[in-house]
């Protein structure tokens, strides 16, 4: 795999790097659990190492100016526990066809493992890509969560984000939508 391709952050507890290969068990084992891909896309489980692969290599993929997909490992012993990103969030299809040169927004969200679970490592990690948002520019930040999804909604109001209701904005479902303006 080719060099890391974007900036590492450390917080006091966590190391946010750029996934590599070698991740692929813990991918494939937080990525496999029902409980983690509940509330994630379609929300099918992805049981398999190649499935694990290509995440790494979408997530590889999201690296570009003031975006990326971070593994978050514990500062201490190394351990994996889960990602955090900075993305470019797709709209949903009307809004799309609406204004096809609309400009994206940049979604921030997080996904742990559940045995990093009630910690507070989305909320540490996520003020700590806030402040690389800011740093690149971004003038404002979204998060989407399913609208069942309550802990990750208190993650999000943790950070300083603002409930905007429910929307269909984006991914073409019916999301919570918070704001952050930077």
């Amino acid at each position: 795999m080719a060099a890391e391709p974007g900036p590492n952050f450390t917080t006091p507890r966590l190391r946010l790097r750029p996934p590599v290969t070698t991740d692929s068990d813990f991918v494939q084992d937080m990525y496999s659990r029902a409980a983690v891909m509940r509330f994630i896309g379609t929300g099918q489980i992805q049981p398999t190492r190649d499935q694990a692969l290509d995440r790494i290599q979408r997530y590889r993929r999201l690296f570009g100016p003031g975006t990326g997909a971070w593994l978050l490992e514990g500062i201490t012993d190394g351990a994996p526990l889960g990602f955090a990103l900075l993305k470019h969030i797709p709209f949903s299809a009307d809004i799309s066809e609406a204004d096809p040169s609309a400009a994206p927004d940049v979604e921030i969200g997080w996904h742990l493992h559940p045995d990093a679970w009630g910690r507070g490592y989305a909320a540490e990690a996520a003020t700590e890509l806030i402040a690389h948002a800011r740093h690149c520019g971004h003038q404002d930040l979204v998060a989407v969560t399913h609208p069942d999804n309550h802990p990750s909604q208190a993650v999000a109001r943790r950070i300083g984000m603002t409930s905007a209701g429910l929307t269909q904005r984006y991914y073409d479902t019916v999301c919570e939508l918070f704001t952050l303006t930077l």
